[in-house]
């Protein structure tokens, strides 16, 4: 079941006070990204959200671990009902954000 674009316009409308945030689609689900930073995926109208030290200390146990579809790595599965506090949420992103190591430059193919 691939993620409805109303679950996506909701999640940009409650994390637009953060700056830089967007999301891509692929195969029918998102990676929402934080300052070109991958911080989250969106999949089957789920959160999941990157774990990071600070951002399971921030969420203490509000979360459950997950997996955003078979062999991804684990993540937070953060509760929908949790994501309607638009501020706990835009910290979470940021924290997260903020955890995660600068993206790698791809290396432009040589033909």
């Amino acid at each position: 079941m691939a993620t409805k674009q109303s679950t996506i316009d909701y999640l940009l409308d409650q994390l637009a006070s953060v700056p830089d945030v967007r999301v891509r689609k692929m195969f029918g689900e998102y990676a929402l990204y934080c300052n070109d930073k991958v911080v989250a995926l969106v999949c089957d109208d789920e959160l999941f959200i990157k774990i990071t030290e600070a951002g399971k200390e921030f969420v203490g146990d509000q979360y459950q671990e997950g997996n955003a579809y078979p062999g991804a790595k684990p993540s937070m599965r953060i509760d929908m009902d949790m994501a309607e506090n638009r501020d706990w949420l835009c910290e979470l992103i940021t924290i997260t954000e903020e955890s995660l190591p600068e993206p790698k430059l791809k290396a432009k193919k040589v033909r």
